[in-house]
This record gives C-alpha cells, structure tokens and sequence, in this order.
C-alpha cells in the first residue's frame, strides 16, 4: 500500500476523527498487525499538538491463553491500577482511538459464559467511571487490516493479497482518496441534512417489514433526536467523528416499546466468535427469545449479560444502496457491517439523543426512556426489500424506506 495514501488516512483519523487538540492526552488501542501505521497516528497526535500518547497492544492469540487459563476470579479482578488509570482519563478527558483489526473467529474456543461473567463482575467498578466520561471525550474506532482478518473475507488470495485487498476497502469505504477532508465535511453536512429531515417528522413509531420474517415495531423516544456523522463533545464543544467510515443516522428508543421478530442479515462478530443466521423476538421492548444457526448459547449469553441488555439502546437507518453495501463484500466486522445496513443495538442507549441532554443527569435520562447496561451491541437487519413506515402520534404514515432505500 503506497504510503501517500495511508498517511493520508492516518491524517484523517486523527484531524477529523479524533480532532486532537493542543494539550490533550490520547490513548491508541490496537493490535499487532500495522505497526508502522499505528506510529503515523501517534506523530499525527504529536503534531496536532497532543501531549502524551500512550500505545495499548494487544494480541488475540494472548487475550485467548488469558481467558482459557486464568480463574474466573483472576479475569474479574477490578486492580489498583486499572482504577488510577480510569481516574486519570477522568481527569484529562483522554481521547480514545481504537484501530480495529480483530480475527473475527479469534476467540473460538473460549469459555464464553466465563468471559460474560468476568466481565459481569467488573462492571460496576467501570461503570462510574464511564458515566462521568460520557460524551465529554474525544473518540474514534477506525480499522487497520489483520492478516486473519483479511484471510476471512478473501480466503482465496494469499495473505499478502488478501491484506492488500482489505487495504484498499478500508480506504474506499473511508474516503480516503482525493480530499479525505473536504469529503468528510460533505459527507457530515448531508447526514445532517438527512436527521433534520427525520426529526422535523416528530415519529411516534417505525414499523419494519422484510420477506425474510421481519415485523417489527420500535417505539422512539417522545423527547429523541436522530443524529449521524460528526457530534461535539460536551463542554469543550470540539466536533469530532466517532465511526471512520459511517453512513448511518440514528437514535435512541423508548425504552420498553419493541414488540415483534427481526431476522438477522449479516453475521454478528461478538466475543471473537460469530453469531451467524439469527432472529430476536421482543414483546413489551424485551427480548423475550432468540435462535441462531450457530452460537445460540453465545447469544443468549448476551442479551442476559445485564437487566437492560435485553432492551433496545439504538435504531440506526442506513441506504441498502449505500457505499459499503455496495462493494458486495461482508466484512465480518461491526464497524463496517452496521454501516453497510440498517441495525439496531442491544444494550446501553445514548443519552445525547435527547434534546436537553447536556442539562440532565445520566438518572434522569434513563428515567426518559434511555436504556442502561453494561452492553452496546449493533446487529444488522437491513435488506433490499425492507420497508420502514414512519406513523406519527396522530396516526399518520409516512414511507421512510422502501425497497432498502430512502424514501423520504
């Protein structure tokens, strides 16, 4: 890959990403697969003015020893260290850049149920932590290519084609490619455009229909905002892109108005395992069943990781005729694969869906229908024939997709 183009994408990470400001602490989590490209992003901080940088490796083929030798007990230990360094991201507003490149089938073999409860036991010492962090930093998850990864989607080519072909995706799918910058302007205006559109209709309700067994009704929050690209974090007011590369626009529900079946339509890559062929059915906005076709007990083992991790957090609408649906290639990997095709999320919701947020206590957004937990999972559901109608308070209907595509 030519390294023209991938500083570019390092620049692009780090300016409209992160928007690293003069002062400011990053932390890059990454693992072991593009090391020179993790050293252009730390540089990228250090000219943008970042005062430290810390690099957090990690290596799946470790992580996967940790959780099959390790005692539960070990796994859940919430240490001295972890704490002081919660507290200094606290204190400093740390950015966060995640350069994604995990082997999607990494964790096979793992005690899944172990995992969930380490991570059961650890939670409510995070917790505090995160919600006093929640939309005042800087964050971004990107993607690097990993060579298992990239033999995933392209298990044809060598591993060295493979990677170079996953090379050039991630860059297509990010707009890398003449003025990276001035295309992510563009591209944030227009998914502004699209959430004016949406709020402006005051939706009480979307209902979703597919032939593959879809029908479903999601009920959004009276007090709810759709949002998409770029956000500005609270305080600092800095405007920063969470998602490299996004096409969604999204918001968070009414927490407890989800009643029918969705069908999955991509794989859902969880705890380095794939959940793939699955469907959840809600009544009064709870999952109240699940099947797969594989790694059913993983799934189940998900939506009871927590009271709310049952219940809605996000409803993302994304074009079937989208740019990264249209390469034709299933990625494996959420980051892509929700921004290839309308979602939802399991789990936690975002408390910046809400007008009036920045004047609200995290209680008292859950209070207005936010849903808490320990859990964000995105799962797809788009098609090419999904219809999504839009019925207002009073009733009224209002096609939003229609064949998988914008209809408003």
């Amino acid at each position: 890959m030519q390294k023209e183009r991938l500083q570019k994408y390092a620049e692009l990470i780090i300016k409209c990403g992160l928007n690293v400001q003069k002062g400011q602490e990053v932390i890059i989590r990454c693992g072991l697969d593009q090391p020179d490209f993790v050293a252009a992003c730390v540089e990228e901080c250090y000219k943008r003015g970042a005062e430290r940088v810390k690099v957090e490796w990690s290596y799946m083929p470790v992580s996967k020893l940790h959780y099959n030798y390790r005692s539960l007990e070990s796994l859940s230990e919430f240490t001295a260290v972890e704490k002081a360094e919660w507290e200094r991201k606290v204190e400093k507003l740390t950015c966060l850049l995640w350069l994604d490149s995990d082997d999607p089938d990494g964790l096979n073999g793992t005690d899944s149920e172990k995992i969930s409860k380490a991570n059961q036991a650890r939670f409510p010492f995070i917790k505090p932590f995160r919600d006093e962090l929640e939309n005042k930093y800087q964050w971004c998850i990107a993607a690097v290519p990993g060579k298992e990864w990239a033999k995933k989607i392209y298990p044809d080519l060598s591993e060295a084609d493979a990677v170079e072909k996953l090379w050039e995706d991630i860059l297509l799918c990010s707009r890398v490619d003449g003025d990276p910058v001035k295309a992510w302007e563009e591209h944030n205006a227009n998914l502004a455009k699209r959430c004016k559109c949406l709020n402006d209709c005051r939706f009480d309700r979307l209902v979703y229909r597919s032939a593959n067994g879809t029908d479903f009704t999601v009920g959004l929050n009276p007090k709810g905002i759709f949002m998409g690209g770029g956000e500005y974090a609270l305080g600092s007011n800095i405007y920063y892109n969470p998602n490299i590369p996004s096409e969604e626009v999204f918001t968070t529900p009414m927490r407890g108005r989800a009643e029918g079946k969705v069908v999955s339509t991509k794989p859902l890559s969880y705890q380095g395992k794939l959940i793939e062929n699955f469907w959840v059915r809600f009544e009064n906005g709870k999952v109240v069943e699940v099947g797969a076709e594989s790694n059913e007990e993983l799934l189940k083992n998900m939506v009871s990781m927590d009271e709310g991790a049952a219940y809605l957090g996000e409803v993302a609408l994304i074009a079937h005729n989208s740019p990264i649906n249209n390469t034709g290639i299933l990625f494996y990997n959420t980051l892509f694969d929700e921004n290839a095709s309308c979602h939802l999320a399991l789990g936690r919701g975002f408390t910046n869906c809400l007008e009036g947020f920045e004047n609200m206590t995290n209680d008292e957004c859950e209070k207005a229908g936010v849903n808490s937990s320990m859990i964000h999972v995105d799962f797809m559901i788009g098609s090419a024939d999904m219809s999504i109608t839009g019925i207002t308070a009073d009733g009224r209907e209002v096609p939003v997709f229609v064949n998988g595509n914008w209809a408003i």
